[in-house]
Order: C-alpha cells, then sequence, then structure tokens
C-alpha cells in the first residue's frame, strides 16, 4: 500500500497538536509517517513529540508556514504528502477517501476534504455540533461528490510526489502563509487537475493554528503577498478562486 507522509507545522500549539496526532491515531487506516515541524515552541511540543515517539525537526525561532512545509517536503518518504494545519481533527476513514480521490487518475496532482469552519469552496454542509455524527456519515466513499476547483485550501493538502518532483517545493517569498494559491496554480499550468473529495470531511479550527503573533503577520502580509503573486504570474488571483462549474472527476 501507498505511505502517505503527514508534516505538520506546529509553533506553540500543544493541546491542537495532542489532539491533532490523537485523531490520526485514531481514524488512519492506512500506512503512514507523521513529521511534526516545530518552530521554537516553548510550551512542550517537543518534548511531547519525543515522548508519543512521534518523528519531528525543531528548529530555534519561527520559519512560518511556508518554510516549514517545505523542510517537512524534504524529509518526507512517502508516495503521497499530506501537508496538515496542527489544528485540524481527523475523523473516520479520512486518508484512505482522500488518496482513493488522489490516486484515481493520473492527472489529479492535488486535493483536499471538506470542512466546517471556512469561507472557501470546500465549505461542508453540516452544524458545527455533530461534528462525530456528520462525519461519519459524509466519510462514505462517493466519487459522485469529487469536484474539480482551481485552487484547495492549504489546512489539509495532500499532493502526490510526482508532482513535487515536477514542480518542486512551495515558493519562500510567500511567508508565512498564502502559497495555496501559487502552488495550486503551478500545478494546473503542468496540467494536472485538482480536486475537492466531498465524500471526506475533518474538523478544521481555523485561524487557531496561528498565534497570535502569527495572525498578525499574516495580516501584515496577505496584500504584499497578493501584489507578489500578481507580480510573478501577471493574473490576480482571486480571478480563479472558484469551482469549475460543478464539474465531477
Amino acid at each position: 500500500m501507498k505511505m502517505t507522509s503527514m508534516i505538520i507545522s506546529n509553533r506553540n500549539g500543544l493541546p491542537l497538536l495532542q489532539r491533532c496526532i490523537q485523531s490520526i491515531q485514531k481514524y488512519t487506516d492506512t500506512p503512514y509517517e507523521i513529521i511534526v515541524v516545530d518552530s521554537g515552541s516553548t510550551d512542550g511540543s517537543v518534548d511531547y513529540c519525543r515522548q508519543k515517539q512521534v518523528r519531528f525537526i525543531s528548529t530555534p525561532s519561527s520559519r512560518g508556514f511556508t518554510r516549514s512545509h517545505n523542510l517537512g517536503l524534504h524529509l518526507g518518504s512517502g508516495d503521497a504528502l499530506l501537508l496538515l494545519n496542527n489544528d485540524v481533527v481527523a475523523s473516520p476513514r479520512w486518508l484512505s477517501n482522500l488518496l482513493n480521490c488522489l490516486y484515481s487518475s493520473e492527472e489529479i496532482g492535488i486535493v483536499g476534504p471538506v470542512t466546517r469552519p471556512t469561507s472557501s469552496k470546500q465549505m461542508a454542509d453540516m452544524p458545527i455540533s455533530t461534528f462525530k455524527h456528520s462525519a461519519e456519515m459524509i466519510n462514505l466513499p462517493d466519487s459522485r461528490k469529487w469536484q474539480s476547483v482551481e485552487r484547495l485550501a492549504g489546512f489539509c493538502f495532500l499532493i502526490k510526489r510526482e508532482l513535487v518532483e515536477h514542480i518542486g517545493f512551495l515558493d519562500e517569498q510567500f511567508p508565512p502563509g498564502y502559497f495555496e494559491d501559487d502552488y495550486c496554480y503551478r500545478a494546473r499550468l503542468s496540467g494536472y487537475r485538482l480536486l475537492v473529495a466531498g465524500d471526506t470531511f475533518v474538523f478544521d479550527l481555523g485561524n487557531a493554528s496561528h498565534n497570535k503573533e502569527d495572525n498578525q503577520q499574516v495580516q501584515n502580509l496577505a496584500n504584499p503577498n497578493e501584489h507578489k503573486f500578481v507580480q510573478k504570474w501577471g493574473v490576480d488571483p482571486r480571478s480563479f478562486v472558484r469551482i469549475e462549474g460543478g464539474d465531477t472527476a
């Protein structure tokens, strides 16, 4: 079976990291490895990884999501590479469903699940209070729920290794995040398709994965990063943040 390298960026997010890893260990039924890239945490995150025998690398200061994920991508040995926020809670059959979607066609390069809460096209139509029950109901394998999109959010970003080998790593001129638009655009330019796996739900606590310092940095860099994208590609990234007419895979 194919193995997935899960790369989790973390900085002083111990409670979130614990919940994320525990849910992965409970609900993942395909081969995987976890790689935590910790950026100077002082809250015991590194000790937790060491105690739980979770593979990790610790840097002395904050690297931002993009650089941390790149470091993890270099270390990952899996056939598929999953960039995962530390505030994501896994659910039954989540990874097996995502992998089924990713490997359903040679054209597909990146897939992502649906979630709550989010303002993106990956919004799941469900009450937040019924997470466990809804996950059981949504995560029934059903390729009719797969949809082609032009952009995927980076909270749970499953990539074929061959895509990384073809187009390279994340562009580090977009710190601390907001790399999704650039990477998705590069994948599409290279002929790969992006899919939302509507039969896969995970719970994303949203901005909880950023501490206050990182949240402020994101706000300060959102507009400059958009400007960098336009300078690099000559395209407004907001022009392709839409679902392509409801096409299914």
